[in-house]
């Protein structure tokens, strides 16, 4: 049992640092209406310019936001590919990727991975100051960048450019007629979206104490989950910043499920790939199921006052 809870736990704890890119992908996804495929290979970017940085003796604070930078940088591409060369969202994203893919080996010096569990990370920081171990150190980084993010997200896009990035996702067309730059709005957006998704690279990285030019495969779908799984426990009348924490929350509560499944001993370590799949067909298919459910609920009282009113005449 104490084993079984440990799991949850450090499921929990992953999920905190992949909310990073829960939230990044919420901003193209559904902010946006963007479907950004860069995501894979802007989360690996993360990974592999810390780890690079941290091994080269960077401070690793400071080589954390210099990975948050190489993913807007990443953004930016696919945003101007999209605007300028005007290629599809998709097929953007698809050449962003693949080209970080190459570029991600270049910058672990020609090689697949790069380790760091000799060197300090962010981590390591609070385990040695605070004394504590490195399952709680974790938690405690995550849970204050996650609320720092939420806090900055919900400031930005109250301003003007935020609330025309939103408007821009609404009704590009309407947004174009109002005399806003869309092109602007969407490479600002992309830019956010993809710098969260890397920094959450980053975080991972330091976490496993490593980066591998892999560890961003299927960092979509595990976004598009997360997303999903908080849309289903949200209503449309939450403030827009407790959107932002139940997005995040989506991506905790998608760690523990596939962690207490794996635990249950029946799926192997090997079909989280399909695990995933699965959870996310459920977590698109609940809001239907629920609509379903709901109609039939009102169809059944309908009926059962109509005969209560015919018996009474």
């Amino acid at each position: 049992m104490n084993s079984f809870l440990q799991s949850i736990i450090g499921g929990a704890n992953q999920g905190i640092l992949w909310a990073l890119l829960a939230l990044g992908v919420f901003i193209s996804y559904r902010i946006l209406d963007f479907a950004d495929l860069t995501t894979e290979g802007s989360f690996t970017l993360g990974g592999a310019m810390v780890a690079t940085l941290i091994a080269s003796g960077l401070e690793p604070i400071l080589s954390t936001f210099i990975a948050f930078l190489a993913g807007m940088l990443a953004g930016l591409c696919t945003g101007l590919i999209n605007t300028k060369l005007k290629i599809p969202p998709i097929l953007a994203g698809i050449l962003t990727m693949i080209a970080l893919y190459s570029i991600n080996i270049r910058i672990m010096g020609g090689s697949s991975n790069k380790n760091i569990l000799r060197f300090d990370t962010v981590i390591t920081y609070f385990q040695k100051i605070f004394n504590i171990s490195k399952l709680y150190a974790t938690t405690i980084i995550g849970v204050l960048v996650v609320a720092i993010i939420i806090a900055i997200l919900y400031w930005f896009f109250g301003t003007e450019k935020g609330s025309a990035i939103r408007a821009t996702g609404n009704n590009e067309k309407m947004c174009r007629a109002l005399g806003i730059n869309t092109d602007n709005t969407k490479i600002l957006a992309l830019m956010i979206s993809n710098g969260l998704i890397a920094l959450s690279g980053a975080m991972v990285a330091q976490q496993q104490n490593y980066a591998d030019v892999n560890m961003g495969i299927g960092a979509i779908v595990i976004g598009l989950a997360s997303v999903i799984i908080g849309e289903t426990f949200m209503s449309q009348k939450f403030p827009f910043w407790l959107k932002l924490t139940f997005i995040a929350l989506g991506s905790v509560l998608y760690r523990v499920l596939v962690t207490i499944v794996i635990n249950a001993n029946f799926f192997e370590a090997s079909d989280l790939k399909l695990l995933t799949a699965i959870i996310v067909v459920l977590a698109l298919a609940l809001p239907k199921l629920k609509t379903a459910y709901s109609n039939r609920h009102k169809k059944c009282h309908k009926s059962a006052q109509n005969f209560m009113t015919n018996n009474k005449e």
